[in-house]
């Protein structure tokens, strides 16, 4: 566990030397002793017995003293930044969670079985002393029975002080997770991405850890001079590494869900961006902006294609300019290309600096675009931009009233979304005709 200062404590027994055997005993038969950490040795020549704090009660302290070791000195203590255990050393974090918690449910008095342990979560989001729990975990009838308490030890074991544990996001327009407070008073969390701050209650605000490849991405694009609009922008997610790292000028950050716009409005000012950046509070389809963007951020999914007509509309009338569009696309097994002489080829998501680019000479056509197509890029993902760039051409044509050329420059994979669903992005060039020539 960890205090207010953030220095990890333990609670131990003190006792002199000659009776820490008789006491150790004793707290190994009641499943009390702390295995986590080691026996310490204080300063005056007493010796400290790490116990575990959420099963040790006052009537240990009374059988110590009156019957194991009568006359003994025995008080309980704090130990600050206790030594771990060579055992605990070597323990995952999983591992220690399940340890701690099934000592602590078998002191309980309930029967520790497979069917709890199965029940475990295995994995995690660490928001600095807030941990988000999985919702397939913590789901049996039993752990019903131990609350507020078990969560007190699962905080413990895990080296935080807040808990909350994520249920569905609500199917509502505003993706607001759903998400309890489990152990602290409040969900609020600074997570930081290439050195931007984020600030957001996790209770309220949705952050996804699989889209950093694209946030580091877009914060290397050369934006420098350049209007974008953010179509969802959220907490800042792409608004932010637009503004800090690829500099762009200024930003039209549009976002209805309010908690979002809060914390969004706290990010910008934390990241000094404030003064480059106008909120349009509200729903995007009745933006009044237009002819203004040299580029369009659609960072929703499964699909922003509601989006797509308000980027057209945005977009230079006489200019253009490039609309970054998020997509989850189906695909199937066995269907990605494959390298010449590869009978298998793991699925593999590069990092912003190894690009799967799909660049395009002027005038290709959609035979000799499928011939230029990389290696990494699956089938879907390029006949699903095809279709992407034929619809929004035919958009930009009914919204400015002129023939406008569209091009793919690129497809960047984000996450494995669920199986066999690819989070894309379409990185899609619209220019006016008359600029193409």
């Amino acid at each position: 566990m960890e205090e207010a200062s953030g220095k990890p404590t333990a609670v131990a027994v003190v006792t002199e030397p000659r009776f820490t055997q008789r006491y150790k005993e004793y707290l190994e038969k009641q499943k009390l002793l702390d295995r986590q950490h080691r026996v310490k040795k204080l300063r005056d020549g007493t010796v400290a017995l790490p116990v575990l704090r959420q099963a040790f009660l006052e009537q240990h302290l009374r059988e110590l003293r009156n019957r194991v070791a009568p006359g003994s000195t025995c008080v309980l203590t704090q130990l600050l930044d206790p030594v771990p255990s060579k055992k605990a050393q070597s323990y995952s974090p999983a591992q220690r969670l399940c340890l701690e918690v099934s000592r602590w449910v078998e002191g309980r008095g309930v029967t520790w079985s497979a069917e709890l342990e199965a029940d475990l979560p295995r994995s995690w989001q660490r928001h600095g002393d807030l941990l988000l729990l999985s919702e397939d975990c913590f789901q049996a009838k039993q752990w019903r029975h131990l609350e507020p308490e078990l969560w007190e030890t699962v905080a413990s074991a895990l080296g935080v002080q807040r808990l909350a544990k994520r249920g569905r996001v609500s199917p509502d327009s505003t993706r607001t997770p759903a998400v309890t407070l489990l152990l602290g008073d409040h969900g609020w969390v600074e997570h930081v991405d290439n050195g931007i701050r984020y600030k957001f209650d996790v209770t309220q605000c949705m952050f996804s850890f699989g889209n950093i490849t694209e946030k580091l991405r877009v914060a290397s694009l050369p934006c420098a001079g350049e209007v974008l609009v953010d179509l969802y922008a959220g907490i800042g997610y792409f608004t932010l590494p637009f503004l800090v790292h690829a500099e762009a000028a200024f930003v039209h950050a549009c976002e209805w869900n309010p908690h979002a716009v809060v914390a969004l409005r706290n990010n910008l000012e934390l990241n000094g961006v404030a003064d480059r950046c106008q909120i349009h509070f509200g729903d995007n389809r009745k933006l009044k902006l237009s002819n203004v963007a040299d580029r369009v951020n659609l960072g929703l999914i499964p699909s922003s294609e509601e989006g797509w007509p308000i980027a057209c509309r945005v977009l230079k009338q006489d200019a253009g300019g490039i609309l970054h569009i998020h997509q989850n696309v189906e695909s199937f097994p066995g269907k990605t290309l494959q390298p010449p002489g590869s009978s298998e080829m793991e699925e593999h998501w590069p990092s912003p600096q190894q690009i799967i680019s799909n660049q395009l000479k002027n005038g290709a056509t959609s035979d000799s675009r499928r011939e230029t197509l990389s290696v990494a890029t699956k089938p879907e993902w390029q006949s699903w931009a095809e279709v992407a760039e034929t619809r929004i051409a035919t958009l930009l044509h009914q919204v400015h009233g002129k023939p406008w050329k569209t091009q793919i420059l690129h497809i960047q994979p984000v996450k494995s979304y669920a199986p066999h669903v690819d989070h894309i992005v379409l990185d899609l060039e619209c220019r006016p005709c008359h600029l193409v020539g």
